[in-house]
């Protein structure tokens, strides 16, 4: 799919866009820090589609805190986009600040991809600007240290700009037929491991694994929280009780016993995202967040 290929908007869709249009004039050749989620593959196809396929390139980094399942994904979106894909390696990992795992955990992880695209990407492929997905709902959060990194990058971040919320990056994300607009927020792997719990490779693939093999159990979403030798599985709470039942009880102990695990718990509250970092930032639950 080329720009010129991309379903037609109209209504309050045509207008969102071109507001998000507006604010990439003069940003070609534009690169997109590209994860395959719903947010930065909507900026891409709006990007694509307000400045043409050759004038943007998709950036995506890859480490171990990427699942292999999301990345062999962001090439499929991108390849329905038109988008042209450069990967780029971060080595966060090697950041004693980022190991800590503390609340500012994403503020080094995003410095280092924007670090490595400035450092890596933008000379190469000369790039006038670089954006990224951050929505509207996004920048109006407290636990987004994410956002501190693209301030200090200048990393322009067009859709909470132009008033994009959720609602709406998902609502133009099925009006220009994306493969990923139902998809679920699929934080990055290190989230499943508790603040000042250190991040390392092992735990990081001990997640990976279990979250693979509960998908390919049926599981539409799911988060493995890493508590040590304890697995705490969140699933959608319409699923809890499919996975305490019958043969796929033993299936699902089995599947995150092999993943490294030697406790398998699952939380009866369901998926709850930003769970571990919304406690120190002093915010309580009730709230609708994604981490």
């Amino acid at each position: 799919m080329t720009s010129d290929r991309l379903p037609q908007l109209t209504g309050a869709d045509a207008e969102a866009a071109d507001a998000v249009a507006a604010l990439l004039r003069g940003t070609a050749p534009l690169g997109i820090a590209f994860s395959g989620g719903v947010d930065s593959s909507l900026l891409l196809a709006l990007a694509v589609r307000a400045l043409g396929a050759g004038q943007v390139l998709a950036v995506l980094g890859v480490s171990p805190s990427l699942a292999a399942d999301e990345r062999a994904g962001a090439h499929r979106v991108a390849a329905h986009i038109g988008a042209r894909v450069v990967e780029v390696a971060t080595y966060e990992g090697e950041s004693a600040a980022y190991r800590a795992n503390g609340p500012d955990r994403c503020f080094h992880c995003k410095d280092e991809l924007f670090t490595r695209i400035s450092d890596e990407v933008a000379a190469e492929h000369g790039l006038v600007a670089v954006a990224y997905g951050e929505n509207a709902d996004d920048a109006r959060r407290p636990d987004r240290p994410g956002s501190r990194a693209a301030t200090e990058h200048r990393v322009l971040r067009p859709l909470a700009d132009a008033g994009l919320d959720k609602a709406a990056v998902r609502r133009l994300a099925r009006a220009l037929r994306l493969p990923c607009a139902d998809k679920p927020a699929a934080p990055c792997l290190a989230s499943r491991i508790p603040h000042f719990d250190e991040v390392s490779p092992a735990k990081l693939g001990q997640v990976e694994r279990a979250e693979k093999a509960l998908r390919g159990l049926g599981f539409s979403d799911c988060r493995v929280r890493h508590h040590g030798e304890v697995a705490r599985v969140e699933l959608p709470v319409a699923e809890i009780a499919r996975a305490a039942s019958g043969e796929l009880r033993e299936a699902v102990l089995s599947a995150v016993r092999a993943a490294g695990f030697r406790m398998v718990a699952v939380d009866l509250a369901g998926i709850q995202s930003g769970a571990f970092t919304l406690p120190l930032v002093g915010v309580t639950e009730g709230h609708d967040h994604h981490a």
